[in-house]
């Protein structure tokens, strides 16, 4: 089995059309943590393909996506500070596409 990576996937769309596209996408590779921003595990694979159909989906001069890698999935836990409304961590569980 491939290595898993976790990845967070932040994006600025200016067009409410492209975002809802943009968003609809990211609801198949990852886990949606708040507005405009996705906690996705990802083979190397996945993360290329995601990236390109993330491309194809944005309009380059006026939108913006930013993927981080946070490392290795399964050795990786995310250190996150809340302030304001209550924070739910992302738990690992099977997603059916």
């Amino acid at each position: 089995m491939a290595e898993e990576r976790l990845y967070l996937v932040v994006y600025d769309i200016s067009d409410p059309k492209r975002w809802r596209r943009v968003y609809k996408l990211m609801k198949g590779h990852g886990t949606w943590v708040q507005l405009s921003v996705f906690q996705c595990r990802l083979t190397a694979r996945r993360r290329v393909s995601l990236a390109a159909r993330l491309q194809e989906a944005i309009e380059p001069g006026e939108d913006h996506v930013l993927i981080f890698d946070l490392g290795p999935a399964d050795r990786t836990t995310p250190s996150v500070e809340s302030l304001g409304k209550t924070f739910t961590r992302v738990e690992r569980r099977a997603i059916v596409i």
